[in-house]
C-alpha cells in the first residue's frame, strides 16, 4: 500500500511539533518554547482508518526574513510542500490572523495542493471563542478547532487527510532499502555528505555547528541500490549539552543509530580523530552495527605519499576496539570518493548479514585449536565442544565449553581474529557468546 504524505506547516511557534507528537503517539518531534527548533523536516509512519501515512513535521516559515537559517528552513518547508499529498496549515487562536499567516495562505493555494486549516490551542470545551471565526477569512473553507497538548480535534484532521488523499495505487512499498546512519561530531560534514549523496539541499547545511537538531531520513535509488541515509544530530561531550534540544537531539542520534544496518562514522580530517571521535564510533560498536569510517574534509589536507598511511595508523590506534570498519577517504563538498562509499555500504551490510553453517565453524575451531592450545588454569584445560551462529547483524556465536571462567579474553579475542580471517565478516563486530556445558558434552 502506497503511503499517503502529510505535512503538518505554519510560522514558527504555533505548536506544529507538538500537534506533530500527539498524533503520531511518540515524543518524535523535538518541543521546546524557542521558536525555530525544529529547523529539518521530521518524518513518521502511522496508519489511521487503515491507510498508511506519511506525515512530515517541518520548521516554521517565517515569508520574508533577512536570518540566513530561517531562510533555509523556509526552503524546507516548501520542499515538504511540494512533496505532500495533502497539507495541515496550523495557526494559533491567541494571536489571530497575522501577516506571516496571510502570506503562507497565500504561498500554500499556489501549491495546488488540498488544505486543511486547522487553529491551535483552542483549549476549552463548548461554545467557540469569536476570535476564532477571523480565521475563515484565510479562504480554506471551516477551521478545525484543535488543542495539541489535550489532542482533541487530531482524529478529525486525520479523518479528512485521509478523505483528500489520492487513491491508493494498491503498490507495496519497497522493504529493502539499506538504513544508514550518518553519525560524528557537529560541523564534521554529515549533513553535506547525505545533500551530496541524495543530490538536493535535503539537510540544511551551515557553518554553525548542531544545525542539524533531529535524526532526518531521506531516501535514496540508484546504480548501487537501495538507501535511508539517517542524518543524525552531531553529538557532543556531555558537558558541553547545555540546554534541553541538545539533550533530545543527543538521544535521537543514539535512536537513529539503533535504527541503521549501518553507520558512516564522520571524521573531520582537518582535527583528526578526537577523543569525541572515539566515544561516538563507540555507540555504534556498542550497538552491534556494522560501520565505515569516513574521513570527510580531505580536499583541505595538505598530502604526501604518506599521508593515508600515517592517517590511517592514527585512526586504528584511536579506534582500536573496532580494527573491522574499512575506511575511506573522501571530500563531502567536492564529491571525491562517494561512490567509495556505496560500494563499502553494500559491503559491510552482506557481511553482517552473513550465515556460517555449523560444519564449517566447526572445522575452523577445530584448527584454531590445534594451532593454539586453550588457556589452563590449576592444571584443568579450557575445552571448547563446538560453535553456531545465532544471529545476523551483527553475527552472534555461541560457544559451547566446559568452563566459561577459563575462557579468557584474549582466547576470545583470538577465536574472532581466526573467524574474521577465514569467513571475513568486513566491516561489523562480532559478538561471541560463551556458555558452560560441563565436562560432558552430551549433558
Amino acid at each position: 500500500m502506497s503511503k499517503g504524505i502529510v505535512a503538518i506547516v505554519g510560522r514558527p511557534n504555533v505548536g506544529k511539533s507538538t500537534f506533530f507528537n500527539k498524533i503520531t503517539g511518540q515524543r518524535i518531534s523535538i518541543v521546546d518554547d524557542t521558536p525555530g527548533v525544529t529547523r529539518d523536516r521530521i518524518y513518521f509512519e502511522t496508519v489511521w482508518n487503515r491507510r498508511e501515512l506519511l506525515v512530515i513535521d517541518t520548521g516554521g516559515i517565517e515569508p520574508v526574513t533577512d536570518n540566513m537559517l530561517l531562510k533555509q528552513m523556509r526552503m524546507q518547508a516548501l520542499m515538504a510542500i511540494n512533496h505532500a499529498d495533502v497539507i495541515i496549515f496550523l495557526c494559533e487562536l491567541q494571536t489571530g490572523v497575522t501577516a506571516a499567516d496571510r502570506d503562507i495562505a497565500s504561498m500554500l493555494k499556489k501549491s495546488k495542493k488540498p488544505i486543511i486549516l486547522a487553529v491551535n490551542k483552542v483549549d476549552t470545551v463548548g461554545e467557540l471563542p469569536p476570535d476564532f471565526y477571523e480565521f475563515y477569512e484565510l479562504g480554506f473553507g471551516d477551521p478545525i478547532p484543535v488543542s495539541s497538548i489535550h489532542g482533541t480535534g487530531s482524529g478529525d484532521i486525520l479523518d479528512m487527510a485521509v478523505s483528500l488523499l489520492p487513491e491508493d495505487d494498491g503498490i507495496e512499498e519497497d522493504k529493502d532499502s539499506i538504513k544508514v546512519a550518518v553519525i560524528g561530531k557537529p560541523n564534521a560534514g554529515k549533513s553535506s555528505i547525505v545533500n551530496k549523496i541524495a543530490g538536493e539541499e535535503r539537510v540544511i547545511v551551515s557553518d554553525v555547528a548542531g544545525t542539524t537538531r533531529d535524526a532526518v531520513d531521506t531516501s535514496v535509488e540508484n546504480e548501487y541500490g537501495k538507501y535511508i541515509f539517517i542524518d543524525t544530530a552531531g553529538i557532543r561531550r556531555n558537558a558541553r549539552v547545555e540546554d534541553n534540544i541538545e539533550k533530545y537531539s543527543i538521544l535521537r542520534a543514539n535512536m537513529a543509530v539503533e535504527r541503521a544496518d549501518v553507520c558512516l562514522v564522520m571524521v573531520d580530517a582537518n582535527e583528526g580523530v578526537t577523543s569525541q571521535d572515539e566515544r561516538i564510533a563507540g555507540i555504534s560498536h556498542n550497538a552491534g552495527k556494522a560501520s565505515v569510517i569516513v574521513i570527510n574534509k580531505w580536499d583541505l589536507i595538505e598530502k604526501d605519499n604518506s599521508s593515508v598511511e600515517e592517517f590511517n595508523k592514527d585512526v586504528r590506534t584511536a579506534l582500536a576496539y573496532m580494527t573491522y570498519a574499512p575506511i575511506v577517504y573522501v571530500s563531502a563538498k567536492t564529491g571525491q570518493r562517494i561512490d567509495k562509499v556505496y560500494e563499502l555500504i553494500n559491503r559491510c551490510y552482506a557481511q553482517a548479514s552473513l550465515r556460517i553453517t555449523t560444519g564449517l565453524l566447526n572445522d575452523m575451531l577445530a584448527d584454531a585449536t590445534t594451532r593454539v592450545q586453550p588457556p589452563t588454569d590449576k592444571g584443568r584445560r579450557l575445552k571448547i565442544y563446538y560453535m553456531t551462529q545465532t544471529g545476523i547483524k551483527p553475527p552472534t556465536f555461541v560457544l559451547f565449553c566446559n568452563s566459561a571462567e577459563l575462557f579468557h579474553f584474549s582466547y576470545q579475542r583470538y577465536i574472532e581474529n581466526c573467524i574474521r580471517k577465514a569467513f571475513g565478516f568486513e566491516g561489523t563486530p562480532i559478538r561471541l557468546v560463551i556458555k558452560q556445558k560441563g565436562d560432558n558434552p552430551e549433558q
